[in-house]
């Protein structure tokens, strides 16, 4: 009896998911998929759609299948899906612009990986989602942090609502402000990457931490705004360096960048997370070469 095996695209969009938390592992995106589900329909709606889009459009135009079959050409897609849903709900409008996001940040995509791997440029991360991002919020005139600010109950600056902040760091990676949604998403790391996820637990509490300590709006903090760019750094920065200082390091680095952002009033998205890994990394190229 032949045996059953999901199509192949279906498990380059779960490992779409997956990547969006530096993961390619199917059923860490299938939960990412199930947070989405469970607190927002409308956005994983978007999210799907994102995310066929791009693994569907790289494959058409024949980038390496290797790169798509681990979801490298399907987390961007997933993010602007999930941006644009946010920002203009569901309609004709935002599911074409999800399309032609997807389709510009593939185009993005495939040069980055490239000068990556042939002239050793530092990673790209999310950097496509994000300039389209702030493509997209520009042109509907919202210069203004894309995630919500708010929760379904506001929390109180209590010893609960700092927990529960926790979580929501986590989950404003996807953009919602949901300690339940942050809870899949620490478990979804947990399966693939137990380190990793540890760090991430970590770069949420830092955030939240520096965040009051740093004076951010409360209820900025305890709707998770500062916590998900340091989880991020955390996560990242854990998987490339063995010094427990350099995750410490892109913590502290992506906390700070956000309070920059805020100052000049622009929206962070994920933009402190990819600088904060960009200057672990330089700085330990650096560090490299001076032993040399």
């Amino acid at each position: 009896m032949p045996s059953l095996k999901p199509p192949r695209y279906a498990i380059a969009a779960l490992n779409g998911f997956s990547q969006i938390l530096l993961q390619a592992h199917p059923v860490c995106g299938f939960l990412i998929l199930l947070a989405m589900g469970l607190h927002a329909p409308e956005l994983m709606i978007g999210a799907m759609l994102g995310v066929l889009a791009s693994t569907l459009g790289a494959a058409a135009l024949g980038y390496p299948q290797a790169d798509i079959d681990i979801g490298l050409y399907g987390y961007n897609g997933a993010l602007l899906g999930l941006l644009l849903s946010l920002l203009l709900g569901l309609s004709a409008l935002s599911l074409g612009l999800i399309a032609l996001g997807a389709a510009i940040s593939n185009l993005l995509q495939v040069r980055l990986l490239t000068a990556m791997r042939e002239r050793n440029w530092l990673p790209g991360f999310t950097l496509p989602f994000i300039l389209f991002g702030w493509f997209a919020l520009a042109l509907v005139g919202a210069l203004a942090p894309a995630a919500p600010v708010w929760s379904e109950t506001p929390l109180a600056l209590n010893g609960t609502g700092l927990l529960l902040a926790v979580g929501s760091g986590i989950g404003q990676v996807i953009f919602l402000a949901q300690p339940l949604a942050g809870l899949l998403l620490l478990a979804a790391v947990w399966l693939a990457d137990r380190k990793g996820a540890a760090w991430m637990l970590c770069g949420s509490v830092a955030g939240v931490a520096i965040g009051l300590a740093t004076g951010a709006p409360e209820q900025q903090v305890l709707a998770g705004l500062t916590g998900y760019n340091p989880a991020l750094a955390a996560l990242a920065v854990s998987q490339v360096q063995r010094s427990w200082l350099a995750p410490l390091l892109a913590i502290i680095t992506a906390a700070v960048l956000r309070l920059i952002f805020d100052q000049l009033g622009l929206p962070p998205l994920t933009m402190p997370f990819i600088l904060a890994c960009w200057l672990v990394a330089l700085g330990s190229r650096w560090y490299r070469l001076e032993r040399a």
